[in-house]
């Protein structure tokens, strides 16, 4: 393993781009969308990251070329200019003062990289190659979206309401992973990747009540239309892969059913 894999909390923290194009833009939309202020440094801003003054806040941009002092405060910093000789000064006086950094595409200039990312908030997903392959990376990222429904994000959240209460009322370590590992395959999990939050709280208290011990069997009927796994719909796909028994006819192609756990 080349690379620790981690996740920052950068809420409210100062990080530091340098850099007025493209490239410096992305690094700045995503720091803000990790609760990051972002003070943005180049003698040239493009319009593009010009936009970003009045589309998001907390983005500080500053006309002038780099100067030791921008990294005063700053919790990491990220170099993105097309200037070799400016990259490499950030790079060397962040390390100096022991702040992560970034220097786009230059893995041997990194303490930290950005990887793939799949936001199904609160819930995170990263992939990275360490730098060796990141249209790879990219290439799993869209495999993974493809398979992991936005739904995730709410069923993640639907755990964290009850993390508290949970671990209140099961003390035991086997027990709460029992429980949550019924709850995630429940009619819970199914209201929530459904939408209805509602319905998917007033489920699992209900079974936090029973101790998790009240689910009886459930039978989904699923559709493999013309037999093209590619087509199959993100639900048929995850209860396939949760499924304890799978009947099926002769009309279902083996690559369908191949799909089940």
């Amino acid at each position: 393993m080349d690379y620790l894999p981690i996740f920052m909390n950068l809420g409210g923290q100062r990080c530091l781009v340098v850099g007025g194009g493209t490239v410096a833009a992305r690094k700045t939309s995503l720091l803000h969308k990790a609760g990051a202020q972002v003070r943005v440094v180049a003698p040239r801003l493009t319009a593009v990251i010009q936009a970003l003054d009045s589309a998001i806040t907390d983005v500080e941009l500053i006309r002038a070329p780099f100067n030791p002092r921008h990294l005063d405060g700053c919790a990491l910093v990220v170099a993105a200019t097309d200037r070799q000789a400016v990259n490499r000064r950030v790079h060397a006086l962040a390390v100096a003062r022991g702040m992560p950094v970034n220097v786009v595409d230059q893995p041997a200039l990194c303490s930290f990289i950005f990887p793939a990312i799949v936001d199904r908030a609160p819930l995170t997903i990263a992939v990275s190659s360490g730098g060796a392959a990141p249209v790879l990376t990219r290439l799993l990222r869209s495999r993974l979206e493809s398979t992991i429904p936005a739904g995730y994000g709410r069923l993640t959240q639907l755990a964290g309401l009850f993390r508290e209460q949970v671990k209140s009322r099961l003390p035991n370590v086997g027990a709460r992973r029992r429980f949550w590992e019924q709850a995630f395959n429940g009619p819970a999990a199914e209201a929530a990747l459904s939408g209805d939050m509602a319905k998917a709280q007033t489920l699992l208290e209900g079974d936090l009540n029973d101790g998790g011990t009240s689910y009886g069997g459930e039978v989904f009927l699923i559709g493999a239309g013309p037999g093209d796994p590619d087509l199959l719909t993100f639900k048929a796909l995850r209860l396939l892969q949760k499924a304890d028994v799978v009947v099926y006819d002769r009309l279902v192609p083996e690559v369908i059913v191949d799909l089940a756990r």
